[in-house]
């Protein structure tokens, strides 16, 4: 090989190095696999992860892109060793990121490369990424939304019934048939559960605010858990919740005739002649059970609804508060909260309400509670598992 050549070759393979790192920046998953051959493999480890061949990368590449609210990648020049049609490298990188349920990530790390030469130029034949340092303290700082445009999705989730929309939450905007794949990869995310650091973390965050919090495995533990915290007798109001629905919580308490249920006697009032008592017995209950939109990594709870009569039980009508939570439901902050109401949970349950009873659902109130000024009122059981929209 001339020298000319082993010129070329090196610019080439950096060219290659420069390309992944855009591509990963942009979100472009097609032009990240395609820079590497029909069979090469990513791996990390750490992860772990081991993507083989093109598909797999991409695909590999949504589920991972999917979980972050920012991702940021620097990327330096390191060493490459020729070898004819193959070679071998490395370059170090660091990155700073934050998941959608905030979980920071700032890493140094290496990537050790096998470049391969093809007909389309140099391409990966091997990219294994080592992480030498790791901090996940969540970071401060927020990804300007203006400036997300071109690389974030929308994420969501939230629970209604009837008019009434007990939201959960979502993040990202963007515009074009590029966004709404990256929008539906991030939506993808929201439906998986938190770790159980990130419970912790959020756990810790919303009994610095007042509220009560137990961590539980799952709906059936949150069932027993609200058998326990509500007295026999006691006028009960649930909240309308597929995760109340779907654990069983909702027909523990308005069929069994344990409580003083309230659904139970709004359903016998007269609409037209009863509204003033509909309201009185929604506001002032002993017990609100309910659930809630989003929770937030700094320690804020987030609901919201159609007509707003849920919402001042909530807020402190009743004297007693217990939010069955889903671990699907942390997200980092506010904005992501309000995102994944409007982009992600509110069409899922404008659909599910049109099936159910032929009319749509809104998002007009939303009730953010930040802190619970009454000790004891509040308990907030969340969950390692995924339960509701």
């Amino acid at each position: 090989m001339n020298d000319f050549q082993a010129i070329a070759d090196r610019v080439e393979i950096e060219a290659l190095r420069g390309e992944f790192t855009d591509a990963v920046m942009m979100r472009d998953r097609p032009r990240l696999a395609s820079l590497f051959t029909p069979d090469g493999v990513l791996r990390m480890p750490n992860i772990p992860v081991e993507q083989i061949g093109r598909e797999e990368i991409i695909a590999g590449g949504e589920r991972l892109q999917g979980q972050w609210d920012f991702f940021v990648q620097n990327s330096h020049p390191g060493t490459i060793r020729l070898d004819g049609d193959t070679a071998t490298g490395r370059a170090y990188v660091q990155e700073l990121a934050r998941t959608l349920y905030g979980r920071g990530h700032l890493n140094h790390a290496v990537y050790h490369d096998r470049y391969q030469r093809t007909e389309e130029g140099w391409r990966f034949a091997e990219r294994v990424y080592e992480v030498r340092y790791l901090d996940t303290s969540p970071p401060a700082g927020t990804a300007p939304r203006t400036a997300r445009g071109a690389e974030a999705g929308a994420e969501a989730g939230v629970e209604v019934a009837g008019s009434s929309v007990e939201a959960e939450a979502g993040a990202g905007a963007g515009a074009g048939e590029a966004q709404g794949a990256d929008r539906a990869a991030a939506a993808a995310s929201f439906t998986e559960p938190a770790t159980d650091g990130e419970l912790e973390r959020v756990a810790a965050a919303l009994r610095a605010h007042g509220f009560v919090v137990e961590i539980l495995d799952d709906a059936a533990q949150a069932r027993v858990r609200v058998k326990d915290l509500l007295p026999e007798g006691a006028v009960v109001l649930t909240g309308a919740s597929e995760t109340l629905r779907l654990s069983g919580i909702d027909e523990d308490i308005n069929a069994s005739g344990r409580y003083d249920a309230v659904r139970p006697r709004l359903a016998a009032i007269d609409r037209a002649t009863g509204a003033d008592e509909i309201r009185r017995l929604l506001a002032v209950p002993d017990y609100v059970v309910n659930s809630v939109a989003a929770v937030t990594g700094t320690g804020s709870l987030v609901l919201a609804s159609g007509s707003g009569s849920q919402l001042p039980a909530n807020a402190g009508g009743a004297a007693h508060a217990v939010w069955i939570v889903g671990a699907q439901k942390v997200v980092p902050d506010l904005s992501t909260a309000l995102r994944r109401v409007e982009e992600h949970v509110l069409p899922l349950e404008d659909a599910r309400a049109r099936r159910a009873y032929g009319v749509p659902s809104a998002v007009n109130r939303l009730l953010v509670l930040n802190a619970e000024p009454r000790p004891g009122r509040a308990t907030v059981l969340l969950l390692r598992e995924a339960i509701g929209f």
